[in-house]
């Protein structure tokens, strides 16, 4: 059995950030899968990450504000809409997150995160919208129709940062990344205060994105649904495992 820090990656690491970022209005979607069917999906160097059990795919759309490396000022920051589909893995004993796909509305920002940071990103159609405590959030990506999402959710009671050992803390506390570059496992990491996390209701939900990645359309109970106003980032370089 591998202990696994769940606190350690919340920490700042030492040195300089690669870059900054600003995540607003993060809704996540989140549902059961059997291990089976992500365990093919997913490089076997890292291992799924389960919750009493339970395996999770998360889907994440958001606004990207304030995109820029450490050395650009703010002026040419990029701001631009983005959703990734993920579940969560850990490696040597640090849990993180494997992303299937992202979807972004910018194209600068899906090649430099394509070459950069060697992640599935795709370019898409993007729109939000929102009025009072409702949010109405589409994504198609380009040259792939099937691969949307349309949602419609609310905005519910404030929950405030998670405790660790929650499943919210478990979901929403992710610091950590790995993908994969050839053979190689890289790893990065992000820092940020905890998510000021309250409930959503999904009002309507039709996605595409989960059976894109390899993945049945998902079944079963409904998903878990939260919400976060957003958090400010600093961004760390990836480095080999």
């Amino acid at each position: 059995m591998v202990d696994i820090d769940r606190i350690a990656p919340t920490h700042r690491p030492q040195g300089k950030a690669a870059g900054f970022q600003r995540w607003r209005e993060l809704l996540f979607v989140h549902w059961a899968v059997p291990e089976a069917v992500v365990r093919p999906l997913v490089p076997p160097e890292m291992t799924l990450d389960l919750h009493d059990g339970v395996l999770y795919v998360g889907l994440v759309p958001f606004i990207m504000e304030g995109v820029r490396p450490w050395w650009a000022p703010e002026a040419v920051a990029f701001n631009f809409l983005e959703t990734n589909l993920r579940t969560y893995v850990h490696v040597n004993g640090e849990p993180g997150v494997f992303f299937f796909s992202l979807e972004a509305a910018s194209w600068i920002a899906v090649q430099t995160a394509r070459i950069g940071w060697k992640l599935p990103y795709h370019h898409a159609t993007m729109e939000r919208a929102r009025q009072g405590d409702v949010v109405r959030y589409q994504t198609v990506r380009k040259g792939q129709p099937k691969a949307q999402l349309k949602v419609e959710y609310r905005l519910g009671e404030m929950l405030g940062a998670s405790t660790p050992g929650t499943l919210e803390h478990f979901l929403l506390e992710r610091y950590l990344l790995f993908t994969r570059r050839g053979k190689e496992i890289l790893r990065g990491q992000v820092y940020h205060t905890p998510y000021p996390a309250q409930r959503a209701e999904l009002i309507s939900l039709e996605e595409g994105l989960v059976q894109a990645a390899g993945m049945p359309a998902p079944e079963g109970p409904p998903p878990l649904v939260h919400f976060a106003s957003g958090v400010d980032v600093e961004v760390f370089a990836l480095a080999p495992v």
